[in-house]
Order: C-alpha cells, then sequence, then structure tokens
C-alpha cells in the first residue's frame, strides 16, 4: 500500500506581486520514496495566501484517482482556514467572523471541492526551519518568481 505525502509553499515578491508556489508530491512504500514529483507556477500579480492555496489546490489536481494523502503546508491560512473556519464561512455565507466579506473565496471553494474527493489530512510545519520537502517546495516557488522577473 502507497503512503501518499505532499508539501506545499507559496511565495510572493510583494504582497500583491510576483508569486509562485511550489509542491513535493511524494509516493511511499515500506518507509521508502518510490516516487517524486514536483510542481511549480506562478502569477504576475497575486498574494502570498493565492500562492498557499494554489499550490495545495494543484497537488489535489495532480492525483489521478482518490487518494489518501497528508499535505504539509506552512501556511496556517490554508490548514486553519480548510480544517477550522471554512464551515463558518459557509454558514455564514461565506463571511468572516467579523462580518467581512471571506477573501480568496474561489480558491477555498475549489480547494474544498477537491478535498471531497479525497481523504486528505492536514499538517503543518515551520517554515524555513530546515525541513527538506518544505524546503524545495519553497525553493520551487521562489525559482517561479525568478523566472517572471527575469523575462519582465
Amino acid at each position: 500500500m502507497f503512503k501518499f505525502t505532499a508539501y506545499t509553499d507559496g511565495a510572493c515578491s510583494g504582497n500583491p506581486g510576483i508569486g509562485g508556489w511550489g509542491a513535493v508530491l511524494l509516493a511511499e512504500k515500506n518507509d521508502e520514496i518510490i516516487k517524486r514529483k514536483e510542481l511549480s507556477g506562478s502569477a504576475k500579480e497575486t498574494t502570498n495566501n493565492q500562492m498557499e492555496l494554489i499550490a495545495a489546490i494543484e497537488t489535489l489536481k495532480a492525483l489521478t484517482k482518490p487518494t489518501k494523502i497528508i499535505i504539509i503546508t506552512d501556511s496556517n491560512y490554508v490548514k486553519k482556514g480548510i480544517t477550522e473556519w471554512l464551515p463558518s464561512w459557509k454558514e455564514n455565507n461565506w463571511k468572516t467572523s467579523a462580518k467581512k466579506e471571506v477573501k480568496n473565496k474561489k480558491l477555498w471553494q475549489e480547494l474544498e471541492e477537491l478535498v471531497n474527493k479525497n481523504k486528505v489530512d492536514w499538517k503543518w510545519v515551520k517554515g524555513h526551519a530546515g525541513n527538506i520537502e518544505n524546503e524545495r517546495a519553497d525553493f520551487l516557488a521562489r525559482e517561479e518568481i525568478n523566472k517572471i522577473k527575469f523575462v519582465s
């Protein structure tokens, strides 16, 4: 039986500004990595939180069938949003507890739809703290930013 784990990260140069996202998707069997896939992308005008959400969304889109997966993120915004805040937002017609519109509503809706097709466990890891795969996801995100800056 395979165990699937993904590390996701988003980054922005300016906020809003040029953004990038990265993800490392691992398939393991008997604690050995059998397959590794790296994903990344960018946007010219975005926010860090949008890139964090898109990293998780694109990771789930990369799955070819419903899958049990652990997504590890250094974004409390993503982890708490999907595991704690989302039910209240929906109950309150997509308003926060402060009665303001939820930011990134369409991304949250897309993420929820993908999560509902899979069995996702969410874990948080401290960013820039030496976790190799989290650092790799961050590198991929920043590399995407640099590609846009180089071309622009």
